[in-house]
């Protein structure tokens, strides 16, 4: 099939489809049933994107593990035939180093590698623990029903990634707002661009402060390399900005539509929330991160030499779009992929992405997500959907899968 599509651009072929794809009605933790129907007719399948090209869809599991591991392949977003998720000035060079190949990429990163290693974010566990429990404190002792995103699932991360990087809590509406602009699908780019320099000039200004009063922060410590000419007072903030939006939208979005999916299926809620081992804890937060993979505009590379995969030879300046929610769903790579079981063993999942660029924040979001999952369902046994899962607003325009609101009582 995929033989079949690779002209797809020409009269000799069925019109490529756009991309991304719809969701079906009463599915919301699916993939859309066409993106999965592309899994079905080939490995590599061509889609049309905003601005009419026509990359290959690469829909199979180990193909995708095995392209991000690719040094033929490229995430630099200036490399021809790079697969634009929007116009120039979109968000691209504003992603700093996640959009770039090593040795900038690896240079960048490792300047703030440290505090997300596994030891230092276990020793974080306790305070993120007494943030879930005050939290959860607030919410028994106001009113009924309550917004969880509000109340709880926005929060918890937003407060961990602010006491990380230095910066005052009490900003969070400021930084959220901006943050949602700049993961909308259809933003317009006059308004990614402002919500990004708002974003830089607020980090900036803060930056500035550190320098003159340092603390144990990241921020402080981006303010250190750039004193010591190892980074930019640019590259600094965009690393800010990437490091406080990605810290808490992700994080954010598991817990509120971790929480949706756990409640329409009350066995495996009561599998998690009556257990007291952390092995049980571990493996449900792994299987919830492949069975939603909330990260919905697929990695985006460009190709830099031929390649052939599964017959299909792709050219160079070609582009490639992985959507790792479907990769999650192969069947080949998971038995019986739709089905949400906190038991099986989906630590191989490529939720937080595979390779050089994967996922930095990884240990800091699977331990928050353990601390989460295995108090809020305990310390409110009773908790339940205040309102129908038709009527709930799900985030269909964003890059970031999830919910605007979950209206739950008790």
């Amino acid at each position: 099939m995929a033989d079949t599509l690779a002209d797809s651009t020409t009269g000799n072929a069925p019109p490529a489809p756009e991309y991304p794809m719809a969701r079906a009605a009463g599915c919301p933790f699916d993939p859309p049933p066409d993106l999965t129907a592309r899994q079905g007719e080939g490995r590599l399948v061509r889609v049309r994107l905003w601005d009419g090209s026509t990359p290959w869809l690469v829909t199979r599991y180990d193909d995708q593990r095995a392209l991000l591991l690719d040094p033929r392949v490229s995430a630099d977003i200036t490399r021809p035939g790079y697969p634009l998720q929007a116009a120039a000035g979109g968000g691209g060079s504003n992603a700093g180093f996640i959009l770039m190949d090593d040795p900038e990429h690896a240079r960048l990163r490792r300047m703030v590698t440290a505090p997300f290693a596994i030891k230092r974010v276990e020793a974080m566990r306790p305070g993120v623990q007494k943030i879930v429990d005050d939290l959860i404190d607030g919410m028994l002792a106001g009113p009924r029903p309550v917004d969880l995103v509000e109340a709880f699932a926005l929060p918890v991360p937003s407060l961990v990634i602010c006491q990380m990087l230095g910066v005052p809590y009490e900003d969070h509406d400021f930084f959220q707002e901006n943050s949602r602009i700049l993961i909308k699908r259809d933003a317009a780019m006059e308004d990614r661009t402002g919500a990004h320099g708002r974003l830089i000039d607020y980090l900036d200004e803060l930056m500035g402060e550190k320098a003159a009063r340092p603390a144990d922060d990241l921020l402080s410590g981006l303010v250190e390399r750039v004193e010591a000419g190892e980074l930019t007072r640019q590259e600094s903030a965009r690393m800010g900005v990437l490091l406080l939006i990605a810290g808490h939208e992700t994080t954010a979005n598991m817990i509120a539509l971790g929480t949706l999916a756990l409640l329409e299926h009350p066995e495996q809620l009561a599998l998690l929330r009556d257990t007291g081992d952390p092995k049980l804890v571990a493996s449900a937060v792994e299987e919830l991160l492949r069975y939603l993979t909330i990260v919905h505009n697929g990695r985006r590379r460009a190709v830099l030499e031929d390649i052939e995969i599964g017959g299909q030879v792709v050219r160079a300046g070609e582009g490639l779009v992985l959507p790792n929610d479907l990769g999650n769903r192969d069947p080949d790579a998971f038995a019986d992929p739709d089905r949400l079981d906190l038991r099986r063993d989906a630590r191989r999942h490529i939720a937080f992405g595979f390779g050089v660029h994967q996922c930095l924040g990884q240990p800091l979001a699977r331990m928050e997500l353990q601390v989460v999952y295995s108090t809020l369902y305990r310390r409110i046994p009773t908790l339940r959907l205040a309102a129908p899962v038709a009527e709930l607003p799900f985030k269909h325009d964003g890059s970031v899968y999830g919910v605007y609101e979950l209206p739950v009582t008790w």
